[in-house]
């Protein structure tokens, strides 16, 4: 684990906010009848026109650009020849990396006409990032992030993912320290300036168990009901965390197109 100067932090921000502009470059191509391998072939195109490189292309293996997961699926689906249906719900996780810097976000979409009480999951998923990142300022602790997320998703009903967490980013994709979206105030690690995580709620309409599909990267829920999935890369400060990924572009596309999810 390192800290990162203020330098670093902006050539964070500058990776962060090209993830931004993917994902809503992404949301302009989301409808029904479109496959997963086309949305991740936009996102790659987008990436590399931008003088990047896809972060997810061969991390561990992983063979795309995006992480696409529809409906239960939770995170790390493979884009491929699903057609996305009307009604279904997609997470997209993207990742780059400029300037030797990470940046890492997602969101979870609408597609088409969504039922009310999924939406509603979206809705509550997308306040608990939020919820998370009001306690992501110097002098708290881990756990206050993890209570804040866990608190608002299971005051709605719904269940929270354990087995996947959040993560510090920078010069590594994933790196230390992990950011649970479940735990107890006043615990973990002491937040510090300097510090740049990836807070990403992983939030179940049913229960929380998950089961990892045969192709070694997918992760649904075991119950098979929706799951999403919002994810910001945030650097620590006093008094108020900066935000250094952004949604405005996505939501601005979305609302262009009547899909904005509240």
């Amino acid at each position: 684990m390192y800290y990162k100067t203020q330098e670093e932090i902006e050539w964070i921000r500058e990776s962060s906010l090209l993830v931004a502009k993917t994902l809503a470059e992404v949301a302009r191509h989301i409808r029904p009848g479109i496959t997963t391998l086309e949305l991740d072939r936009v996102a790659e195109e987008f990436i590399r026109d931008h003088q990047a490189e896809p972060a997810f292309k061969n991390y561990n293996g992983f063979p795309n650009a995006l992480c696409v997961s529809v409906n239960s699926q939770v995170v790390h689906g493979i884009p491929g020849p699903y057609v996305l249906q009307d009604g279904d719900v997609v997470s997209v996780d993207c990742g780059v990396l400029k300037n030797k810097l990470y940046g890492d976000s997602a969101y979870t979409f609408p597609v088409g006409t969504v039922a009310p009480e999924t939406l509603a999951l979206l809705k509550v998923t997308r306040e608990c990032l939020y919820k998370g990142i009001e306690m992501a300022v110097a002098g708290n602790r881990v756990g206050d992030i993890s209570a804040a997320v866990q608190e608002h998703a299971e005051s709605h009903g719904y269940s929270v993912v354990r087995e996947l967490v959040g993560h510090g980013v920078g010069r590594y994709l994933h790196e230390k320290p992990e950011v649970p979206n479940y735990g107890r105030r006043g615990t973990g690690m002491l937040l510090k300036e300097g510090l740049v995580i990836a807070i990403e709620p992983m939030i179940n309409m049913g229960k929380r168990e998950v089961v990892h599909e045969r192709d070694g990267w997918t992760v649904r829920t075991a119950d098979g009901k929706p799951s999403a999935h919002f994810e910001h890369t945030v650097a620590i400060r006093k008094g108020k965390a900066d935000i250094l990924s952004s949604f405005q572009t996505i939501e601005e596309e979305l609302k262009e197109n009547n899909k904005i999810i509240g």
